[in-house]
């Protein structure tokens, strides 16, 4: 949901200093005297990967040994899941490049794959590629609250009974994680993953990183290059979060007009195709609508083949498409699918539809609690419901698709309180940042407020393209020169930079 968006902390004394970052010697020591070296020096035994992907691209694995909580190294421990695509030339070997893929909560093993067939060969050619799975996540000790769908988003309906129903849905879901999980949910944070990601570098035998990280990804790159500065080289944010508006409060929110926004555009395009889609000729009749399917889905939830549809879940699949223009015709024959089902008609369910539909009611083979693991973990929200009430009734006007969904609480309104206080995010290291005024996710404000953030940053602004990851995701020349100039010689540009679709 959320790409690499960074927060900072600075930590009060010297002992505290050592454990949270790492940054007075190779080996830091943690708060009660005791040292991280053993997983600082850990020896990595590399193995397949078990990932057609990532055996395609000659890529090994790795499992990294890693404290559960870093102020008691000497207990329980887990393990995180890497994968490495070596340098194409070793001879010109800069090092290795970290990665997030976003969520928080997504697995990314594999995810070094796209972004590396965006590099040029010279950039290539140049570092060692590290996939990563992060804690609670994919092969890395992963949390598993045993959810009963696999998605813990949802809108909150178009009424105070459907609000209800989602307090009560979210209560639930909190309660899952706590009774499942326990205590060791408290330590799935970004905080600790960015505590990872030094160990992960000391047990490559790096002095220092680099990083390509998207959504979420922006987030925990800049936390980390907040706790270890030091550690910190080449660092490049794709589709980028405020850091100061984490969270799944602030986050939300600001999807909020950037979707509506988006959803226009997809109206127009569907419009233009209305003889093929019959949703409307007109944005405001196409908009209309989707609003009338809405509005019948909570009073006559859709049957879709074994799913049904109602007003909590409609706004998130329609969310859900709109991260790429690529997809408007996907979500234009959603919604005609969906017309056709609610008036009755049988339907044969899209392959795409059927996928986002499985993924968000089924939680098969796990459910995305690890992305609230990570977020409840790391922001405290308001707790009282009434208070998300106010903010969905006042935004309905102006959002009328997604106004109850960006402002609808989650299960961290019914979460314990986090471990440690959020990082604020304010430092020199040089960093690009590369960013769309479109996005949908991570919006162009966001970005932003993380430039002024890293007061040693340049940023790349793709115009007036709604995409949410460029670089490895979606084409343009513009863009991916800047990138790949600052990976090949790490050298920012003098200015920042505005480009266009090619």
């Amino acid at each position: 949901m959320l790409r690499n968006k960074m927060a900072m902390a600075v930590q009060a004394g010297l002992a505290v200093l050592l454990a949270g970052t790492g940054l007075a010697c190779a080996n830091p020591a943690d708060t009660n005297g005791s040292s991280l070296e053993r997983f600082y020096s850990q020896a990595l035994q590399w193995k397949p990967c078990d990932n057609t992907r990532l055996e395609e691209a000659r890529a090994q694995c790795a499992d990294v040994t890693v404290p559960l909580n870093y102020s008691a190294p000497q207990g329980e421990t887990i393990t995180v899941a890497i994968s490495r695509m070596a340098a194409t030339d070793p001879a010109r070997r800069h090092g290795v490049m970290l990665s997030n893929s976003g969520g928080p909560g997504g697995p990314g093993l594999d995810f070094m794959v796209d972004v590396g067939a965006a590099m040029t060969p010279d950039v290539r050619a140049r570092y060692d590629l590290i996939g990563i799975d992060p804690r609670g996540v994919g092969r890395s000790s992963p949390v598993d609250c045993h959810w009963p769908h696999g998605f813990g988003l949802q809108a909150a309906g178009i009424d105070a009974a459907s609000f209800a129903e989602s307090v009560a849905a979210q209560r639930d879901l909190a309660n899952r994680c706590a009774t499942g999980e326990g205590e060791r949910l408290r330590h799935f944070t970004t905080r600790n993953t960015a505590r990872d990601m030094d160990v992960i570098r000391g047990a490559l035998g790096e002095q220092r990183v680099s990083y390509f990280g998207t959504s979420y990804g922006t987030y925990l790159g800049a936390v980390f290059t907040q706790m270890f500065p030091e550690r910190s080289d080449r660092i490049v944010l794709d589709s980028t979060a405020d850091p100061d508006r984490y969270g799944p409060v602030g986050m939300m929110q600001d999807m909020g007009p950037a979707n509506e926004a988006a959803l226009d555009m997809w109206a127009d395009w569907t419009a233009a195709h209305e003889d093929e889609y019959h949703l409307g000729a007109t944005r405001q009749q196409v908009r209309a609508k989707v609003l009338e399917l809405i509005r019948r889905s909570a009073a006559d939830p859709i049957r879709f083949g074994d799913f049904t549809i109602d007003d909590h879940i409609l706004p998130v699949l329609l969310f859900i498409e709109l991260d790429a223009p690529r997809k408007y015709p996907t979500l234009a024959a959603t919604v005609r699918q969906l017309a056709d089902a609610a008036d009755g008609r049988t339907v044969e369910l899209a392959p795409e539809l059927h996928s986002a539909l499985d993924f968000m009611r089924n939680a098969q083979p796990r459910d995305n609690s690890a992305q609230f693991a990570i977020m409840c973990g790391d922001v405290a929200v308001p707790r009282d419901p009434a208070w998300y009430w106010g903010n969905i009734e006042a935004a309905r006007a102006s959002q009328p698709v997604f106004g109850d969904f960006v402002n609808n609480l989650t299960p961290c309104a019914f979460w314990a309180p986090p471990a440690e206080s959020p990082t604020q995010v304010r430092n020199s290291v040089p960093t690009l940042i590369v960013q769309s005024t479109g996005d949908t996710r991570t919006t162009y404000s966001g970005a932003v407020a993380m430039h002024r953030d890293l007061t040693a940053s340049r940023m790349v602004t793709l115009q007036d393209v709604p995409i949410h990851w460029i670089f490895g995701n979606y084409p343009n020349n513009c863009t991916y020169d800047v990138v790949n100039t600052y990976l090949r010689d790490g050298t920012l540009p003098t200015a920042d930079v505005t480009c266009h679709a090619d």
